[in-house]
């Protein structure tokens, strides 16, 4: 075995989720991620924790998508409803087999099936924002994986590694220095309401007074490296265009561009899969409304990868989310959809707040 999987497994129990003794702590993945899901299990028992495994079956979820009525897509589990309530740790491991295995499947069945969850999520949601419930998200590399961000494997998990620091000495060190930094830049973002974003194609204006910026550093994602807030839900006028293909439920959107007025999505286009853009964004009512802006801190991250978990983090852009706000940061959108897309600010870009320039061609300037 790679021995950086286990060391990856001592971060995420240890700092990431903090996982202690007694607590119950759940452990999500594909077979395609056994590596990392048997070393992080085996962790959590050292701790003298509780854990217990779900293994996620692709080829299943898209049967019951082609195949399952409408009362199947819409029926949530009572299970699933009473475990979100009763757990203290939930780790969630990404890695695939097939990475566009959803690729057939009708965009307004996937959106159906998104509603049932609406109660797992909002719970979710609510117990992180109270502390009831810490998590955390990780990529286990694999072939598949690979293939989609252009490397071989080998390359792929030097990438996915390197990202999360985990071949320095200590990662946690570098990580508790990340949080010591983004938490001076917080504390002045907190002080600015109207934020203005600027680049090539994009002229986006929005408000924020009364929210609160968010310090991301490797205890909910990992990697990490961003700081965000939830913008107020009526503010964001003008436009955006992405520079990186926007994944969701195993499907991919290129050259997304959103227009907006009075917090609203009033218009959309896409260069790839624009009808499965717009059918997420008439998921629910407010999937149409931003739930979080954010900019990416994480410099080792230098290229698009296609997976969200690492493009949202790239050093030198932002990242606005249409759906579900961040309880967290004092949002109040709500949505089942929280839909992360990325924009490139490296060049002729930047982001002024309270008519400051705070960010300019992919550095913060405060």
């Amino acid at each position: 075995m790679d021995p950086r999987i286990e060391k990856l497994a001592r971060v995420l129990v240890h700092y990431s989720v903090s996982l202690k003794k007694g607590q119950l702590v759940k452990i999500v993945g594909e077979t395609a991620a056994l590596p990392l899901i048997k070393a992080v299990y085996k962790e959590a028992v050292k701790v003298g924790a509780h854990p217990y495994t779900q293994i996620r079956v692709p080829d299943n979820e898209e049967v019951m998508l082609k195949l399952g009525s409408d009362a199947q897509l819409k029926y949530l589990p009572p299970m699933a409803a009473m475990e979100i309530k009763k757990i203290d740790a939930y780790i969630g491991i990404w890695g695939s087999e097939n990475t566009r295995n959803m690729s057939g499947v009708d965009p307004k069945r996937q959106a159906l099936a998104r509603l049932a969850t609406k109660k797992v999520f909002d719970t979710f949601f609510k117990r992180v924002s109270a502390k009831e419930l810490s998590w955390v998200g990780t990529q286990f590399p694999t072939p598949a994986d690979a293939q989609e961000a252009e490397m071989s494997l080998s390359d792929y998990e030097d990438f996915v590694y390197g990202a999360g620091h985990i071949d320095a000495r200590d990662p946690v060190a570098h990580w508790r220095k990340v949080h010591k930094e983004q938490a001076r830049l917080v504390k002045i973002l907190n002080r600015f309401d109207r934020i203005h974003i600027q680049s090539k194609d994009t002229d986006l204006k929005l408000r924020v007074k009364g929210r609160k910026w968010i310090n991301c550093a490797g205890t909910e994602n990992f990697p990490d490296g961003e700081v965000f807030t939830s913008p107020i839900e009526d503010s964001a006028e003008g436009y955006i265009r992405y520079s990186y293909p926007a994944v969701y439920g195993g499907r991919e959107v290129e050259d997304v561009r959103l227009e907006f007025k009075k917090g609203k999505v009033i218009a959309e286009s896409a260069g790839k899969n624009q009808n499965y853009l717009t059918a997420m964004l008439n998921m629910d009512k407010g999937a149409r409304f931003l739930g979080e802006v954010a900019i990416g801190t994480n410099y080792q991250i230098k290229r698009s990868s296609t997976s969200i978990l690492f493009d949202e983090k790239i050093g030198g852009a932002c990242h606005l989310a249409v759906g579900k706000s961040i309880p967290e940061a004092g949002g109040k959108n709500n949505s089942v959809l929280h839909w992360d897309m990325v924009c490139d600010l490296k060049k002729n870009a930047q982001i002024t707040a309270d008519g400051k320039v705070i960010y300019k061609n992919g550095k913060f300037t405060i």
